[in-house]
């Protein structure tokens, strides 16, 4: 038992030593040293991350070489660092990591935020940028935002009536505006705080909330792929599983605007699908339904980000 102690203790300082003087020999950034086999470093974070990371760029630099367990990553806390992350090898970080949300909730990595540096991405940037969100685009649905903004008004003045201070969550009722106003641009619909409100409306809202749950890093198998084979891989069934509610769900939008479409003698353009739907009828190819699809809960998300970011932050 002592001999056995004695190996493994002897192996585990000599992988150690090792691997320390490999990532010298090659000039890597700096690292903690002690980096244990199969987590690496996923030991030293801590909740909040933000704070732990900041701690680990404090004490070893700007630029820290870490391993959160197969997968090699690189802290940049620096501007400076960052700038030239961004410009002089921004190719080389182009690329989106193969986590398993970019296979079942992001088309097997074909959408805008999952797909890898390449031809298809520029036809997803350029197609977001100029056809969703031109100055063009962007003007087209003034209205809807002068609307949520009047609604918003509305609402506060009916919280205070008869002239009494009334406590609100000022953050609650800017994200709730913002949501309606990415909905009705997206869809034509309010996704909630109507009096009208469609169930449509709020599954959607619940589908995309499970959706951004799902896609965050906090699935063990992506960096410990030993974690998949011991019982870690229920996130993976419920991805699957949300997958397909969401390709019915967004599905029957896109249908819903296109039989609209074939019964208007004129054709308008009055949502983000109607007008994705008028550039498929000219390039079938490079607008397809999967494409659309994307797009839209891209969007979504998007505003789920920054309101999560907001929250925790």
């Amino acid at each position: 038992m002592v001999n056995w102690c004695f190996t493994f203790v002897f192996s585990l300082f000599l992988y150690m030593i090792t691997k320390h003087f490999y990532y010298k020999f090659y000039k890597f950034p700096p690292r903690p040293f002690f980096s244990v086999p199969i987590i690496g470093h996923l030991y030293l974070l801590k909740k909040p991350l933000h704070r732990t990371l900041a701690k680990i760029s404090n004490k070893y630099g700007p630029v820290v070489f870490l391993e959160f367990g197969s997968r090699p990553v690189l802290l940049v806390s620096s501007p400076s660092a960052a700038e030239d992350c961004f410009t002089t090898n921004d190719l080389i970080f182009a690329n989106r990591p193969k986590l398993l949300a970019g296979k079942h909730l992001g088309y097997n990595y074909t959408t805008l935020a999952w797909a890898s540096y390449g031809h298809h991405w520029r036809n997803l940037r350029r197609i977001a940028s100029l056809e969703i969100l031109s100055n063009n685009r962007i003007q087209m649905f003034t209205n809807i935002r002068r609307d949520e903004v009047l609604s918003l008004i509305s609402s506060l003045h009916e919280s205070s009536k008869n002239g009494r201070f009334v406590e609100v969550d000022m953050k609650a009722w800017l994200f709730n505006v913002t949501l309606n106003t990415i909905m009705r641009m997206i869809t034509g619909r309010r996704c909630y705080g109507d009096k009208k409100e469609e169930p449509e409306a709020r599954k959607f809202r619940v589908m995309v909330e499970e959706t951004f749950r799902l896609s965050g890093a906090s699935n063990i198998g992506d960096f410990v792929p030993l974690a998949k084979w011991i019982g870690v891989n229920s996130i993976e069934r419920k991805m699957v599983k949300l997958n397909h509610k969401k390709d019915s769900s967004v599905q029957e939008l896109i249908e819903l605007h296109r039989r609209m479409r074939s019964h208007s003698p004129v054709e308008e353009k009055k949502t983000i699908i109607d007008v994705l739907l008028s550039l498929q009828e000219r390039e079938p190819e490079s607008y397809t339904d999967e494409i659309i699809r994307g797009l839209i809960l891209i969007f979504l998300l998007a505003y789920d980000f920054v309101e999560a970011i907001s929250i925790k932050y």
